[in-house]
């Protein structure tokens, strides 16, 4: 059986208010090519497929235009989709009845019946091959919020909440599974020793249980396809749970990841091989510095010429060391640009020590700081001191239920 794991599409997502929409269509285009050619039996998209709970119109259409040609290309493909932290997970499951009719399986949140047992049906999805035959079971993990999985046996430990939906889970797929048939587990989660990028991930913190343990994922899984780290990477050593990670850069940070699928083969009950499957660019991106300014401008004075009839050109960040700030940086960059084959998006300025001190001083934008790093910064000018952990954890678990009173406002 062939399974090709994705994760983390972010549709709709705009890099400092360009639109990206050109490169997820390629990115789509490619992928059901691929899917056609490496004869998939399943697609795997494990979380942020959006880039916001209330995504534009544009990126909803891709999606779903996205699972009717693969259906029309593959009629046996099964589709298995979570929502991620930037996902609403009631928008992920609002067309579900009706992607079912295309063998596509969208799960947005756990739920639990009136005696406090997990609703496990919902969340174990076959997974067929060719001859229509189950070959796997799909264990479908979204993204689990603190008021999903804590209360009852748990109390408010949100990481025992976690493992006992883990328990349950692969306890239900046991039960039901034959022999033969694989284990594949599918989640959005930030795992321990998880390397994250530095710019384009929002932490997923709550209270001390910022990452999870791979002891999640046993044996009994054959391989578990995670999605929110968008560096493509194993967890704790084991080829068998891994970050496929994300498609496209979603930052400047991202520049020099090799963004990919993976095409992962089953034999059985066991993981038998696992591909990288690089993903073409559709845009360039440069980054530029950091750098004296002088540096930047005969970079940038050495890009190539654009041309007549150039479309969809690189895009740019340029990242300078000033000893004091210049009114006209932007005016000397674009000049240095006129002509040349690039889109400037971003321009970071970055002054060098003064008065003793010993590090640059960064000029940050409010895209760039997390929820946590802002309130920390503002309690350390307001009480001179930084927040404790009761302060930080008070402060995530507000910061969650914010977010998960959005995604309830989300049409």
């Amino acid at each position: 059986m062939r399974l090709i794991h994705t994760s983390d599409w972010h549709l709709g997502q705009t890099l400092h208010g360009q639109d990206r929409d050109h490169e997820h269509a390629q990115f789509l285009d490619w992928l059901l090519d691929q899917l056609v050619a490496r004869q998939a039996d399943a697609l795997l998209i494990a979380g942020d497929v959006f880039d916001t709970v209330n995504p534009p119109l544009k990126a909803q259409e891709r999606l779903y235009d996205f699972i009717v040609r693969a259906h029309e290309k593959r009629p046996q493909l099964d589709i298995a989709m979570i929502a991620g932290n930037h996902d609403s997970g009631g928008r992920i499951e609002l067309p579900a009845p009706l992607m079912k009719r295309l063998n596509a399986h969208a799960v947005g949140r756990i739920g639990w019946s009136a005696d406090g047992q997990l609703d496990h049906d919902r969340l174990l999805l076959p997974l067929h091959d060719a001859s229509g035959k189950v070959t796997a079971w799909c264990l479908a993990l979204p993204f689990l919020r603190p008021a999903e999985v804590t209360g009852g046996e748990a109390g408010d430990d949100y990481l025992a909440g976690i493992r006992q939906v883990h328990e349950r889970l692969i306890a239900a797929a046991e039960a039901v599974r034959q022999p033969g048939q694989a284990l594949v587990a599918i989640s959005h989660a930030h795992m321990a020793g998880g390397a994250v990028s530095e710019d384009s991930e929002r932490n997923i913190v709550i209270g001390n249980a910022e990452a999870l343990p791979a002891s999640l994922f046993p044996e009994a899984i054959a391989y578990a396809a995670l999605g929110h780290l968008h560096k493509p990477q194993q967890v704790a050593g084991q080829a068998r749970i891994r970050y496929s990670g994300s498609p496209l850069p979603l930052s400047f940070a991202e520049v020099n990841y090799p963004h990919q699928v993976l095409l992962v083969e089953l034999d059985g009950e066991r993981l038998a091989n696992i591909e990288s499957l690089p993903v073409p660019r559709a845009v360039e991106m440069i980054r530029i510095g950091r750098a004296p300014l002088a540096e930047v401008i005969a970079a940038l004075e050495a890009l190539p010429p654009s041309g007549l009839f150039d479309d969809h050109l690189p895009w740019l960040e340029v990242r300078v060391l000033l000893d004091e700030p210049l009114p006209d940086l932007r005016a000397r960059i674009e000049t240095a640009l006129a002509g040349k084959a690039a889109r400037l998006v971003r321009i970071a300025s970055e002054y060098a020590g003064r008065r003793g001190e010993s590090e640059s001083q960064v000029l940050l934008g409010l895209d760039q700081i997390s929820p946590q790093e802002l309130f920390a910064r503002a309690w350390e000018e307001q009480f001179g001191n930084p927040p404790d952990d009761q302060a930080l954890d008070d402060f995530a678990t507000l910061l969650q239920r914010v977010e998960f009173a959005n995604e309830e406002d989300a049409p």
